[in-house]
């Protein structure tokens, strides 16, 4: 349970784990007025453009 505990605290670190939760939570199915609708959806594309600016790349290996 320890070597769980540690990987799902590990990806918790990673800005790819933070977008797909809110990217995620944004499309999950909820009844709302369409109003609302959009709303949500404009929020939580926000919050993944928000992380994905806020985040370095990862640096790509260099040729040697």
């Amino acid at each position: 349970m320890t070597k769980v505990f540690r990987f799902l605290i590990e990806r918790l670190g990673e800005a790819s784990t933070w977008k797909g939760i809110f990217l995620i939570l944004t499309a999950t199915g909820i009844s709302v007025n369409p109003d609302m609708q959009a709303a949500i959806l404009s929020l939580g594309l926000s919050v993944v453009g928000a992380i994905g600016v806020a985040t370095p790349d990862p640096e790509a290996p260099q040729p040697e």
